[in-house]
């Protein structure tokens, strides 16, 4: 097992810059890495924190994306309220959105169902949003999109009938 090596406090914001633009050239193993490196000189650190939630994210469409535990872990350390809902929101999105694209049989009422989630913490968002802040009716307004354009619908609730009622 290799011992890491750790990143020096002035090369925090160079590194952020480096996993932001490896999100952006399709490589989040490689910006979910560089987040970490940042989180174990600066635990707290909000931006390295969101970089790496979307990163994690930005692989559920493939198949080595890590476990909803670990996002939540990730999102309870964000200390504005606000980006807890809203990127909660993103967290089920995303989830959606990957089970759409594998297209198999009862995806369509698993991703309505995450949908559905992410339009809850949405609304949440939206409710305690910063002034001018529309990224949550933006989100909500796209998960219903998407619900209307693949005709998702909830997964039908079979009734039980017993006997002698």
């Amino acid at each position: 097992m290799f011992e890491l090596k750790p990143l020096s406090k002035e090369g925090v914001p160079q590194a952020l810059e480096k996993a932001a633009h490896y999100r952006l050239l399709n490589e989040p193993a490689e910006a979910e890495s560089i987040c970490h490196d940042v989180l174990m000189v600066e635990p707290d650190n909000q931006e390295a924190l969101v970089i790496l939630l979307l990163a994690v994210t930005d692989r559920f469409s493939k198949s080595y994306a890590l476990g909803s535990t670990h996002l939540q872990e990730v999102i309870a350390r964000l200390t504005n309220e606000y980006q807890q809902l809203f990127y909660s929101g993103i967290v089920n999105e995303r989830r959606a959105k990957a089970l759409l694209n594998k297209n198999t049989p009862g995806s369509g009422y698993d991703a309505y169902e995450w949908l559905r989630k992410a339009m809850n913490f949405y609304e949440q968002a939206e409710a305690i949003r910063p002034a001018g802040n529309e990224d949550a009716i933006l989100r909500w307004n796209a998960c219903a999109r998407i619900i209307d354009h693949n005709h998702l619908v909830p997964r039908p609730v079979e009734r039980i009938e017993q006997f002698g009622e």
